[in-house]
C-alpha cells in the first residue's frame, strides 16, 4: 500500500487496528479471496472512509471490524482487546435503516440504550431525547417507521447508533439508497454531529465524492483480491461541500488512481 500525504499531522493513538486480515470465500465448487492481507489503523476521534469498486470487500472488512465475520488470517484489535464478536463498543449502521415498525422514533432509539448497563429509565429518556435533537427529529420523536421520509429514517438509525456511546462507529453505505438532495442534506449533519461528538467513524462507500467530503482519510481498495491500494489524508477544513472545486479536484485525483488500479487487477487477473 502506498501512502499520499496531502496534509501531514501527528496521530492520535489508534482506536481501531487491523493486522494482516485475509479473508476467503469458499463452495464445493470454488474458492475467492476476498481480502489479501489488509493492515489499517483508525485513531480515536478520525472519521475514516473505505471506497472503491462493487467486489472489493469493503463490506467484508467492516463485517471482520465489526465482529461480524471473522477473518481467516490476521485479527483486529480494538482498545477493548482482540475482536472475536459482536460488541456494544462497536455499533453498525446499515445501508437499510431496519428500524422497528411497530416502535416510534423515539422508542427506536431507546431500544439499544435499555440493554446499555447502568443507566435508569429517566437517563436513557434524557440521552434518547438528546440524539434525537442532535439529528434534528425532537419534532418526530413519536413519529412511527411508515410516517418517516428516507432521510428521517436513517436520521433515526444515527441516533439509535450514537446513542448507546460506542467506542467506533461502523457505517457501511448509509446514504446510497438516498435521493442526492437528501444525501447532500445529510453530509452536512454528520459533518456536524462528528464535530459535536467527535466520534471514531469507519465508513464504506463506492462513492469517491462522498469519501472526500466525509473522511479526514480515505483508504483506496481495489478488488481479485480486495486490497488497500492506497491512502489519502483529505486536508479540507469542515464543514465541506461536496459541490466545492476544491473537494472535486482531491476526488478526480482518487478516481484516476482507482482507475490504474482496477487495470492493474483486470491485467493481472489475465
Amino acid at each position: 500500500m502506498s501512502t499520499t500525504n496531502l496534509e501531514l499531522q501527528a496521530a492520535p493513538p489508534a482506536k481501531l487496528v487491523v493486522e494482516r486480515v485475509s479473508k476467503w470465500f469458499r463452495t464445493p465448487r470454488a474458492q475467492v479471496l476476498a481480502l489479501d492481507d489488509i493492515n489499517l489503523q483508525v485513531a480515536e476521534g478520525e472519521f475514516v472512509c473505505l471506497v472503491g469498486p462493487s467486489g472489493c470487500g469493503k463490506t467484508t472488512l467492516l463485517d471482520i471490524m465489526a465482529g461480524l465475520t471473522k477473518a481467516d488470517e490476521g485479527r483486529v484489535l480494538s482498545d477493548d482487546g482482540v475482536v472475536d464478536g459482536p460488541g456494544r463498543h462497536r455499533l453498525v449502521m446499515f445501508q437499510e435503516p431496519a428500524l422497528f415498525p411497530w416502535l416510534d422514533a423515539f422508542g427506536n432509539v431507546m431500544f439499544g440504550l435499555k440493554r446499555k448497563p447502568g443507566l435508569s429509565d429517566n437517563e436513557c429518556r434524557d440521552i434518547a431525547d438528546y440524539h434525537l435533537r442532535l439529528v434534528g427529529l425532537e419534532k418526530f420523536k413519536h413519529a412511527f417507521v411508515h410516517e418517516l421520509s428516507g432521510g428521517m429514517k436513517q436520521r433515526v438509525a444515527l441516533a439509535r447508533a450514537l446513542a448507546p456511546d460506542p467506542h467506533v462507529l461502523l457505517m457501511d453505505e448509509p446514504f446510497a439508497a438516498l435521493d442526492a438532495i437528501t444525501r447532500e442534506q445529510l453530509y452536512g449533519d454528520i459533518q456536524d454531529i462528528w464535530r459535536k461528538r467527535k466520534k471514531t467513524i469507519v465508513f464504506v462507500t463506492h462513492d469517491v465524492r462522498e469519501a472526500v467530503c466525509l473522511g479526514d482519510r480515505v483508504f483506496l481498495m481495489s478488488p481479485s483480491p480486495g486490497r488497500i491500494r492506497e491512502e489519502f489524508t483529505i486536508p479540507l477544513a469542515r464543514p465541506r461541500d461536496i459541490n466545492s472545486p476544491e473537494l472535486a479536484a482531491i476526488a478526480q485525483r482518487i478516481t484516476l488512481a482507482l482507475r490504474s488500479h482496477l487495470v492493474e487487477s483486470r491485467e493481472a487477473a489475465e
